[in-house]
């Protein structure tokens, strides 16, 4: 990976607690996968950044690199890399996802 696409993302991550590297946007989502951790992070009323590796290819191998994890989305909180969609969905069914936050110190609505 190019250190342009490496420091892309570490700026990405260290700048935003919460920041989701997915396919689309969270209003336009391009797979099910990435529309699944949006919407969790949005019923939470999560405020997290966005990346949309549609748009550059190197940046879409970059961060598999990055993280050697293979898929799209990819959620790291506070720099930390938490994992793709499966990962992310049985933390939050378990409420696991939520205690991490509240470690975090990352503000979400609790139900």
């Amino acid at each position: 990976m190019n250190e342009a696409i490496n420091n892309l993302i570490k700026n990405e991550i260290g700048q935003n607690d919460v920041c989701l590297f997915m396919k689309g946007t969270p209003d336009a989502p391009q797979c099910g996968f990435s529309m699944a951790i949006s919407n969790m992070l949005k019923i939470l009323q999560v405020n997290f950044k966005s990346i949309n590796i549609l748009e550059n290819e190197e940046l879409r191998q970059g961060i598999k690199e990055f993280s050697d994890w293979p898929t799209i989305p990819q959620l790291y909180l506070k720099g930390e890399f938490l994992g793709g969609s499966d990962i992310v969905k049985e933390m939050y069914e378990s409420g696991e996802f939520q205690k991490k936050l509240s470690e975090k110190s990352i503000n979400y609505k609790k139900k």
